[in-house]
């Protein structure tokens, strides 16, 4: 009878180790692939946006809109930190960043946002800071960029969010973003398990 060696045990506990792991992978994957809570939620639309971005390798969408009269805006999201407690379907808050840029100007409006669940199949969006840029370089930290924006008139918290609901913000586009991104970031996840599965099962 041949003597089992350490190297045999290392070698044989490795494997039992990887047929334990490969087990949990796919039942993971099973279970991601089964159970897909986007999929039946209402998608809204980009509405009159074009998608500039949107690699399956990224986080974040890109898109954009340019009126007749030259005028540009320009939107970047992808999901926040996971919001405990909420109650949503959606279990992250999406950040927006919303730039507006007038022809022939090197300055521009910049909002920053966030989008969430209001109510099952709708969603809203609330402005968490608005800045008056004078050129991109003022992005800068060091640069002043306006007061707190939940320090501003009420008043006018209110009417700069009318203008961005007017520039084309509204619940079809917040609704596509909550959706996208949430189901985008669902589809890589199941991509990287399937990595690991493959990585894992090899030779198997």
């Amino acid at each position: 009878m041949p003597r089992i060696t350490p190297v045999v045990l290392n070698k044989a506990g490795q494997v039992l180790e990887d047929l334990d792991l490969l087990k949990v992978l796919r039942s993971e994957i099973k279970h991601e692939l089964s159970f897909i809570p986007f999929q039946s939620k209402k998608g809204g639309s980009w509405g009159e946006f074009a998608v500039d971005w949107d690699s399956s390798q990224s986080q974040d969408v890109v898109l954009r809109r340019k009126y007749d009269s030259g005028e540009e805006v320009a939107i970047s999201a992808l999901l926040g930190p996971e919001t405990l407690g909420t109650g949503s379907a959606f279990p992250r808050e999406v950040r927006m960043k919303v730039c507006v840029r007038k022809p022939g100007l090197n300055s521009l409006l910049q909002f920053d946002c966030g989008v969430k669940e209001k109510n099952v199949g709708e969603s809203q969006f609330a402005i968490h800071n608005a800045y008056y840029l004078q050129s991109i370089a003022c992005s800068r930290r060091s640069a002043y960029r306006g007061p707190l924006f939940s320090t501003l008139d009420p008043h006018l918290q209110s009417a700069l969010k009318d203008y961005l609901v007017a520039m084309g913000i509204n619940e079809g586009l917040t609704r596509f973003l909550l959706l996208h991104l949430h189901k985008k970031e669902q589809g890589q996840y199941v991509n990287w398990l399937q990595k690991l599965e493959s990585f894992v099962g090899k030779g198997d």
